[in-house]
């Protein structure tokens, strides 16, 4: 292993990856993507544990912010463009109720992967692959 990793490097220093070069400036800026994405993927694993029980979105909105998530404050439509994507990967369930509020709920799809990403040594990575499906990356 340790040789194909020594060949690999001098078979980069041979071809056009030898002539990057990368600023501090870009460095920062992958940090940040990299920093905003794992932020995200927390939200994202945090939305799915509390929609294992029926929840409107203002009841979702409300508990994120007693958890300190402030992501939505004064742009709730995030949100329900999240759960809106996460119902069109059919992650989870929505429906009206007699008040003509809309429940959602994660379906049994939703509830494997939650289990799945919670049993990951690295659940991080099972939330930022559905965060990338999610976006349409």
């Amino acid at each position: 292993m340790e040789d194909d990793l020594k060949n690999l490097r001098n078979r980069m220093k041979k071809t056009r990856f030898n002539e990057l070069k990368f600023t501090e400036q870009h460095r920062m800026t992958v940090l940040k993507q990299i920093q905003q994405e794992e932020a995200e993927a927390d939200i994202l694993h945090l939305v799915m544990q509390l929609l294992v029980q029926e929840k409107t979105g203002y009841e979702l909105t409300e508990q994120l912010r007693v958890r300190g998530v402030k992501k939505f404050e004064g742009n709730e439509g995030f949100l329900y463009t999240l759960l809106h994507q996460l119902e069109q990967k059919r992650y989870l369930d929505a429906a009206w109720n007699k008040e003509e509020m809309k429940l959602y709920q994660l379906n049994r799809k939703g509830r494997k992967l939650l289990e799945k990403a919670e049993k990951e040594k690295d659940r991080k990575n099972v939330i930022l692959g559905l965060l990338a499906e999610v976006k349409g990356r």
